[in-house]
């Protein structure tokens, strides 16, 4: 179905012309509809969060395999720059577990909310800076797909409509990827996995950091349908 269809499908036959006239304009048919389909849950979308991606998707797929392959019962999670709550929420609707997602902007975590009780699932969310957040739990599994499109780097114009702090990141994109590590190494339960998606670009630069704050941990990069590297793993148990 073309962008067209969607709208044809999802808007009322009263905003259709205007509808169309801003799709034709560059703005993104997710936001003119209100949702997105996502691992299996409706995802409503608004200019505040990120628009979901299937490479997304993805990492959400890799990481419910990995959690099963390293025998993490009902683990506990924390989605870091959870958005519109798509991670979480499809996670939470495939697994038995207890899941913390975290974002720095209240309309997104607002909007995260609605979304889980769309889905009929609970998670826990949290308004908060990544670098001011403070806890002592512990987590079996930390998941982040966070802003790390290095701030010099030229992207798609229709991700202008997007809220740029969700996309850009200083020190070359691989800011949060510190940040996470940095604050949150020791909050990691001894049978652990971390689940990043990343620019193509950045594997390297993550694997020195986690080398830095795990060193005795096991990384492992993985590509993208495009065959893009768009995905980092670590745990302390070897990948199969």
């Amino acid at each position: 179905m073309n962008d067209e269809e969607l709208i044809k499908k999802y808007v009322s036959l009263d905003r259709q012309k205007e509808a169309l006239e801003e799709l034709h304009a560059g703005y993104p048919v997710q936001y003119i509809i209100g949702n997105v389909d996502f691992y299996d849950t409706i995802i409503k979308v608004n200019n505040n969060v990120l628009i979901p991606r299937f490479e997304t998707e993805y990492l959400v797929d890799k990481t419910l395999k990995y959690i099963k392959a390293l025998k993490l019962i009902e683990p506990k999670i924390i989605d870091i720059g959870t958005g519109s709550g798509c991670i979480s929420i499809a996670i939470k609707k495939h697994i038995t577990c207890e899941i913390e997602a975290i974002d720095i902007n209240s309309k997104a975590i607002t909007l995260a909310k609605e979304n889980a009780k769309l889905n009929n699932v609970s998670v826990n969310f949290i308004v908060s800076d990544i670098n001011n957040f403070k806890t002592n739990k512990k987590y079996d599994v930390i998941i982040s797909n966070p802003p790390y499109v290095a701030n010099n780097k030229k992207v798609e114009v229709k991700t202008k409509y997007e809220p740029q702090n969700a996309i850009f990141a200083p020190e070359n994109g691989v800011y949060y990827y510190r940040i996470i590590l940095e604050k949150l190494h020791n909050n990691l339960n001894d049978n652990h996995l971390i689940a990043f998606e990343i620019d193509d670009k950045e594997g390297i630069l993550i694997k020195k950091l986690v080398n830095k704050y795990l060193p005795n941990d096991y990384i492992k990069i993985e590509k993208d349908y495009n065959n893009y590297e768009r995905y980092v793993f670590i745990s302390n148990k070897k990948f199969e």
